[in-house]
């Protein structure tokens, strides 16, 4: 052999372990990370003291440096299709990673990187046969954007099971645009197609068809307009707790738990909103599948001012088919739904404009959705 046949060889074996490091890295980097939240979990539950239960809240893992180490792991290798279930987690994790700008508004961290995973989706994977976990992050996704790419899998993939779980994506995010006939015959075509293409195929821990069915529930008794079902249960300090007892006040209902990316956030934007209401006939009320210890802990030391439902088994947020966390609704004293979506801005100005009507009888203009 030659010395540059030997030096080229050498090459590639300098270079081959890199190939490989780069979805072992992956995989890394996701592990260490729910073990950081798996042991914040831990810290959370034996924390006895007001100041240790407020430490541990504060110490809560920041994905921020494990969304970087996982860009840093994919970013250049976009193209390739074993970057597909590592950027789904990304698509799942970041959203609610925002930081304040120059003039004091939060913006996303990663809108960048998000957008650059969503353009090599659609140039190089569209019919993948691997796309199924970004299938599912879509789905769960509150970027409206999503849409686009899940109708692109949904009409046009090879694989009639994929196109099905596209089908429900496309189904899900369509609920954002609203409830007028196209789009509810859109969704019911979408769920008809999820059903009878992908009904065994699994999503997050539950198929396809058992999803399909909770969207037809969700069209049925939680659309906008619709009388929303009554939820009872306890407190976290075994107090009974119904949304009847509310009957007459506007009550903003949020789906939570201290393990969404975005929990602290969720939680001060909703104490704001608590807080700005306080003295009006405006009902702030959680449901909480956090072990009942952590919620507690929450309560307890101040960090959660407001009511919450203890849900540990899920029993009221199936009642409500939640499947994307968190999820805010806006009731108004009928419990007639008039938003349903992620938490923010949305949710207050629609509690405003019922409580305007409410102080005046005027009708509430839309708020935007």
């Amino acid at each position: 052999m030659n010395r540059l046949s030997r030096i080229t060889v050498l090459s590639l074996l300098l270079a081959a372990p890199q190939v490989f490091a780069a979805p072992a890295d992956a995989q890394r980097i996701q592990k260490t990370y729910q073990l950081k939240l798996d042991n914040w979990s831990l810290e959370m539950r034996v924390a006895t003291t007001p100041e240790q239960r407020q430490k541990a809240w504060n110490s809560r893992p920041d994905a921020t440096p494990a969304a970087r180490e996982m860009w840093t792991a994919i970013g250049s290798s976009l193209d390739q299709d074993w970057t597909l279930a590592p950027a789904a987690w990304f698509l799942r994790t970041t959203p609610g990673l925002l930081a304040t700008d120059a003039t004091g508004v939060p913006k996303p961290i990663f809108g960048k990187e998000i957008e650059a995973i969503r353009k090599a989706i659609e140039t190089y994977h569209l019919k993948s046969p691997k796309i199924a976990p970004v299938c599912g992050a879509l789905a769960f996704s509150n970027d409206p954007r999503s849409l686009a790419v899940l109708e692109k899998i949904e009409s046009g993939h090879p694989d009639p099971k994929i196109q099905g779980l596209a089908a429900l994506g496309a189904a899900m995010q369509l609920k954002t645009l609203g409830d007028d006939g196209e789009i509810m015959r859109k969704r019911l075509t979408l769920l008809r197609k999820a059903i009878i293409q992908s009904s065994d195929v699994d999503l997050d821990g539950t198929t396809v068809a058992k999803r399909a069915e909770d969207e037809l529930y969700i069209i049925r008794f939680l659309t906008k307009g619709r009388v929303a079902p009554n939820l009872v249960g306890t407190d976290s300090a075994g107090r009974a707790l119904s949304l009847e007892a509310h009957k007459g006040k506007i009550v903003v209902l949020l789906f939570w738990n201290s393990n969404v990316p975005d929990a602290k956030r969720v939680v001060e934007i909703t104490t704001a909103m608590e807080v700005k209401f306080r003295g009006d006939p405006v009902v702030f009320i959680g449901v909480n599948n956090d072990p009942l210890e952590k919620l507690r802990t929450l309560q307890a030391d101040g960090t959660v001012p407001w009511t919450n439902f203890s849900d540990p088994e899920n029993k009221l947020a199936v009642e409500y088919r939640v499947g994307v966390w968190p999820l805010a609704y806006v009731l108004d004293g009928e419990r007639k739904v008039h938003y349903a979506g992620a938490p923010g801005s949305f949710v207050e100005l629609t509690a405003a404009a019922l409580l305007e009507e409410m102080k005046t009888g005027a009708k509430p203009a839309k708020p935007g959705r």
